[in-house]
């Protein structure tokens, strides 16, 4: 009979049938989601909340130098450099496993340029997101001031506005290299982990974050480590000093940023999408 002889669907299946259900998934998985108003107030909190962070401790762990006279030379104080970047490890890591799946958990407008190139967020998305992050970033050092308005050695460091060092003499363009790797290589983990389709994403919160602090205790005694803009642009403000922002703080993480992106999917993510059924990139 009709039953017994009817074959099981999977029989049924030919290779067509499989192509064309992989090229349907692909562009599916090609069309940028939008965000909403969560997305955006999730931004806002986050970049306040990392911004506020960053801020409060650099404001309490960083000493201004003790700058020279006629009898004594100028003293650098020891700064105690692996504190703050593990509170840059933390804030990040929480933050992230909390508002990743609200908001893809960028809080830097280099991080949203970057995955804007590559195609993880429309502009128009990517607009607010820069406009609340910059906002965000305002508001924490806002109120970085305002608890440590009585601390007279927060007013000295700017309230945590990140400068280029002495070490540097203080160049642009070392700074500008310095804050253009530090940025790339963050980018460079967002994307390998967070982007990247084969990656194990459920560590994406502590590898971006462990970066980011890998980064602070390395590069901020150079440049204070912000590798975001509106990181910088938030003390910059309140405290209304802008040391090399626009070169060093803005175009360099931007730079870093788009190049590590663009980088990381033309080396590893796209290859793999070649062929009829899509192959894994080969070295």
């Amino acid at each position: 009979m009709e039953a017994s002889e009817a074959k099981e669907p999977d029989e049924e299946r030919t290779l067509g049938d499989e192509i064309a259900e992989d090229a349907a998934a692909a562009t599916v998985a090609e069309v940028i989601p939008a965000r909403g108003p969560a997305a955006y107030v999730a931004e806002f909190i986050g970049t306040f909340a990392l911004v506020l962070f960053i801020t409060l401790v650099v404001s309490e762990f960083a000493t201004a130098p003790v700058q020279a006279t006629p009898t004594a030379p100028a003293i650098q104080p020891f700064i105690d450099w692996s504190v703050i970047g593990l509170a840059h490890v933390f804030a990040l890591f929480f933050l992230i496993q909390t508002l990743a799946v609200v908001s893809g958990a960028h809080f830097n407008p280099a991080v949203t340029a970057a995955l804007t190139a590559i195609r993880q967020i429309r502009v128009i998305d990517a607009a607010i997101y820069v406009v609340v992050q910059l906002a965000g970033g305002v508001c924490g050092a806002l109120v970085t001031k305002l608890i440590l308005k009585h601390f007279d050695n927060a007013k000295a460091v700017h309230y945590g506005a990140p400068s280029v060092s002495d070490k540097l003499g203080g160049a642009a363009g070392l700074g500008m290299l310095v804050e253009g790797l530090g940025t790339f290589f963050l980018v460079w983990a967002i994307v390998g982990v967070a982007v990247n389709p084969s990656a194990f994403r459920e560590w994406a919160g502590l590898v971006i974050g462990a970066t980011l602090g890998l980064v602070v205790m390395v590069a901020g005694p150079l440049t204070g480590a912000s590798v975001n803009p509106a990181r910088a642009f938030g003390p910059d403000l309140v405290a209304g000093k802008w040391d090399h922002f626009l070169l060093v703080y803005l175009l360099a993480p931007l730079i870093g940023a788009l190049l590590a992106a663009f980088i990381y999917m033309q080396m590893f993510v796209l290859p793999g999408k070649k062929g009829p059924l899509g192959m894994g990139p080969v070295g």
